[in-house]
C-alpha cells in the first residue's frame, strides 16, 4: 500500500496524482483520491468484464474496479488480463462513489499553478471530451489532466455510438 503525503498545495497550486497509461502520463485531482493500492492487494470478488475489472473491498468499502488500460485502448484487452505488479489502483472518492483506477502505475503527486495547464491541441468544445481538463507541463513533463468525476460519469455506449458516427 502508498501512503501519500497529505500536505495542502502552496496557494494557486494546484495538485495532481500523475500516472502511466499505455506510455502517455495522465494526472487527476489529487484531492479525489483516497488510496493506493497494488491491483493484487485487492480482495476481488464478482465477475470480470472488458472494462469493469470486477468489484474489490477496501477498508470495509465495496467498489468497482475499473481498468483504464482497457478503456483508453481495447487493443490491450489481452495484456490487462494478467496485471504485473506495478499495475497499481487508484482508489477515488468521486462526487457519486467510490471507485478504484487500474492503471498501469502511479509515478508522484505534481503541483502545477494555472499558468503551466493549458488546451489541449486540437481538442474543441464540440468533441465530446470535455473530461481532458488540459495539458500540464513542469520540469519537462507532459501531463494530460483529466477530470475523473466527468470521466466516470460518460456512459459507454454513447461514446461508442458517438466513434461509428465520426
Amino acid at each position: 500500500m502508498h501512503t501519500m503525503s497529505t500536505q495542502s498545495a502552496p496557494i494557486g497550486k494546484m495538485e495532481f496524482l500523475s500516472f502511466q497509461l499505455g506510455g502517455m502520463e495522465y494526472g487527476v485531482d489529487f484531492r479525489k483520491v483516497k488510496e493506493l493500492r497494488t491491483f493484487k492487494s485487492l480482495e476481488r470478488f464478482a465477475s470480470e468484464g472488458a472494462i469493469v475489472k470486477g468489484v474489490a473491498v477496501s477498508r470495509g468499502v465495496i467498489m468497482p474496479l475499473v481498468d483504464m488500460r482497457v478503456a483508453f485502448n481495447e487493443r490491450v484487452a489481452e495484456r490487462a488480463a494478467s496485471p504485473d505488479p506495478m499495475t497499481d489502483v487508484i482508489i477515488l472518492q468521486l462526487s457519486t462513489c467510490v471507485m478504484g483506477m487500474v492503471v498501469d502505475g502511479v509515478t508522484d503527486v505534481v503541483r502545477m499553478s494555472p499558468d503551466q495547464i493549458s488546451p489541449i491541441p486540437g481538442l474543441t468544445r464540440d468533441s465530446g471530451c470535455d473530461y481532458l481538463m488540459g495539458l500540464g507541463e513542469t520540469d519537462g513533463r507532459r501531463l494530460i489532466l483529466v477530470d475523473i468525476d466527468k470521466l466516470m460519469s460518460i456512459r459507454r455506449e454513447s461514446v461508442a455510438g458517438a466513434q461509428k458516427a465520426a
